[in-house]
């Protein structure tokens, strides 16, 4: 799923920096660059793009917040990246539904 997911993103002129990137926090699916843009994917696969989006909890949210934090510690612009998180489903067709903005910092 992650990477039928990416090829979608390279479709779309993106540039993939990493895939399943790990640190201390967890794992983050996707790193992907699009312009000067940082951009981090949750991939959710389920028979349905409905049971994927379900999939994705408060916890595993706050996970992918910190570990993208960690990330952008690392390069030159800090935690003022200019950055977005998105959440991409692929159902049991195999069907790609990217939303953009889809995980969002409380």
């Amino acid at each position: 799923a992650e990477d039928a997911v990416a090829r979608t993103y390279l479709d779309q002129g993106y540039q993939v920096v990493r895939q399943r990137w790990r640190c201390d926090f967890g794992e983050i699916d996707l790193i992907l660059r699009h312009g000067d843009d940082y951009i981090f994917v949750e991939v959710k696969k389920s028979h349905s793009f409905h049971n994927a989006a379900a999939r994705i909890s408060r916890r595993q949210q706050d996970r992918i917040f910190a570990a993208a934090s960690q990330f952008v510690s690392e390069l030159p612009q800090g935690q003022l990246t200019p950055m977005r998180f998105d959440a991409a489903f692929v159902n049991g067709f195999g069907q790609i539904d990217i939303r953009k903005n889809a995980l969002f910092v409380c």
